[in-house]
């Protein structure tokens, strides 16, 4: 395994903290740790699913909000945070290329999401799941 590639393992299932100076990755290889991180979780675990990933981006999960609540139903559009109103850049890699990049950030971001979404974390199945999907969206 690359470098990167064990940084990103490292972030998905300890939620350690990278230095600042950590090596960009693609989302592909956050796929490869989401995948590692699920196989360990669930020894039957077989591959990710876009259609399960824009159906959890689209539920709404035990109260009002959902992914696309700030995301926009079209994640290769910018969104507002319903509560600050603040920009939110396309969540779509295609329309934003340095979306799922920094193995801090996505940290970051899917450990607070997923709190104020599900009030809980997000599997890696979630995770790769909806990166997944998110991979097919196209501006």
């Amino acid at each position: 395994m690359s470098i990167r590639i064990l940084a990103a393992l490292a972030i998905a299932t300890a939620g350690a903290v990278v230095s600042s100076t950590a090596a960009a990755i693609s989302p592909a290889e956050l796929q490869t740790s989401l995948a590692a991180e699920a196989r360990q979780a669930d020894p039957a675990f077989r591959e990710f699913s876009a259609q399960r990933g824009e159906t959890f981006y689209r539920a709404k999960h035990g109260g009002d909000w959902s992914c696309s609540t700030c995301h926009t139903d079209n994640p290769a559009m910018p969104g507002n945070h319903a509560v600050t109103n603040k920009a939110v850049k396309p969540l779509a890699p295609a329309a934003n290329p340095d979306r799922f990049t920094n193995p801090e950030k996505v940290a970051k971001w899917f450990k607070r999401n997923c709190n104020d979404v599900l009030k809980r974390a997000c599997t890696a199945q979630e995770k790769g799941d909806l990166v997944a999907w998110l991979l097919t969206v196209k501006p």
